[in-house]
């Protein structure tokens, strides 16, 4: 951990004269909690932690940092896997934790607004209660916050139907690092005024400013959800039925998504749950979707055997079936984590261009990792395929981040040959941004080096994330 000497000491006595007594923490425990996110593959080194409560205390904290050179490393719920929420060279961490009030549900125009550390499931359950729902949900919703979702531009499970977190969010309050306190758009759904700021700030990574709070867009929650589990022999099958159900006009899918028999096998593994099907498959598929016909809907069922599209399959009977289903798949990610050591790469296609990008993959997998275990998921209905590379019990840490570092580039450009994107959700943060230029033309990386400059002209934001100066 780094020493209370990596802040300055006339920093240290200013926030101790204009803020709270508990503002401030240096606690080692806490230090080490909130200096990582989910990656766990760099050591966290932060040299304190703030906890604000409102957002003139991030706008007087970002001052003063601005003032005295002190680097930030804005923190929500640090559920993300790219390594933008670490803080490893003594960094403060300023954690939006305690800013997490929610306001009323807006009837009227289907909004709220809400402080950026509001955690996700809480949004969903503060606007359940009216009958509608913020639609951006993932398995970490539980810990994610609104904040980290925005900034990161999150996506999940429903992007098939509601796309992602950029599209429901009406209004900003950031905080640049000077201190400044913008107001983006408030709950406009139109406003044709010029370029939209608030569009930076999405999908940023704390590199810009600091979000504090929000006005999220909200809709129905939708209608009953049918939830299936199929059998299918391989990825290629899962492209199958995927088109198949697509075509359909007996249902709206709201889910489709994907896992290998190896993800199922850690998911058994860690949380100890159960496969509905006696036999194994070499893939499944978990489909939600919301019925307009029931009858095509079990008239399609019927077919998908006889075509031959799957090997077996289960409808879920009520809510707590479901939950069983989905939590085959939302366990995956920890799972992986809790029974080994994954590499993760988070990659996108155009949907159109998932068959012939598959079919390339597994030559990759055979060139670079022979023999070892490519635990393979995500929500394939979008065009995004988790890729998790085991660590073999055989090999140390150092020598499996040494070789997954040299085989990234393989799957790279396999990706840029198929016109994707070397990250779909979880960022560039610090695993990806060597990575940048496969998915971002040299044109496009000045502008976004100039644009850096101009709202953190110290580079006190989230130093050394997405790119460099």
């Amino acid at each position: 951990m780094s020493s209370d000497a990596a802040l300055p000491a006339d920093f240290l006595a200013a926030l101790a004269e204009g803020f709270p007594q508990d503002f401030l923490t240096r606690e080692p425990e806490e230090l080490k909690e909130y200096g990582r996110d989910w990656t766990r593959v760099y050591t966290p080194a932060p040299s304190a932690v703030a906890l604000p409560r409102t957002t003139d205390e991030v706008a007087r904290l970002l001052a003063l940092c601005h003032r005295h050179g002190v680097a930030v490393v804005p923190s929500g719920g640090r559920t993300g896997l790219a390594g933008g929420a670490v803080a490893a060279r003594g960094e403060l961490v300023l954690s939006l934790r305690r800013m997490a009030r929610m306001g009323p549900v807006d009837l009227l125009g289907n909004t709220v607004r809400v402080q950026a550390g509001a955690v996700t499931e809480a949004v969903h359950r503060h606007c359940a209660e009216h009958g509608l729902t913020w639609p951006v949900d993932f398995a970490s919703k539980g810990s994610s916050t609104v904040g980290g979702n925005i900034a990161t531009n999150a996506g999940g499970v429903k992007v098939i139907r509601y796309g992602l977190t950029r599209n429901w969010v009406l209004g900003l309050q950031v905080v640049t690092a000077e201190g400044r306190v913008l107001e983006l758009n408030g709950a406009l759904e139109k406003n044709n005024t010029g370029l939209d700021l608030r569009q930076l700030f999405i999908g940023s990574e704390g590199t810009l400013g600091v979000i504090t709070e929000a006005t999220l867009k909200l809709t129905q929650v939708p209608g009953k959800q049918d939830v299936f589990l199929f059998a299918v022999p391989d990825v290629a099958a899962v492209l199958r039925l995927f088109r198949d159900a697509r075509e359909q006009t007996a249902f709206v899918i709201s889910a489709y998504e994907f896992f290998t028999d190896r993800c199922l096998a850690r998911v058994q593994r860690h949380r100890k749950l159960r496969s509905p099907f006696e036999a194994d498959s070499g893939c499944y598929v978990l489909l939600e979707a919301e019925s307009r016909d029931a009858s095509a809907v079990e008239a399609w069922l019927g077919s998908l055997f006889e075509r031959g599209l799957v090997t077996d399959g289960t409808q879920a009977q009520g809510a707590a079936q479901a939950q069983e289903l989905w939590a085959l798949r939302e366990g995956i990610s920890e799972s992986l984590s809790a029974t080994g050591l994954p590499h993760k790469n988070d990659i996108s296609l155009p949907v159109a261009g998932l068959e012939a990008f598959c079919a390339e993959l597994e030559a990759v997998f055979q060139a670079r990792y022979p023999g070892w275990e490519i635990c393979l998921f995500g929500h394939i209905g979008d065009g995004n395929l988790h890729v998790n590379v085991m660590k073999p019990d055989a090999m140390d840490k150092a020598e499996f981040l040494a070789h997954t570092k040299q085989a990234d580039p393989t799957m790279f450009e396999l990706v840029r040959k198929h016109a994707g994107s070397i990250s779909a959700e979880h960022g560039i943060g610090l695993l990806k941004k060597d990575y940048l230029g496969y998915s971002r033309s040299e044109e496009e990386l000045v502008l976004l080096r100039a644009l850096k400059r101009t709202l953190d002209p110290r580079g006190l934001l989230n130093p050394g994330k997405v790119l460099d100066a």
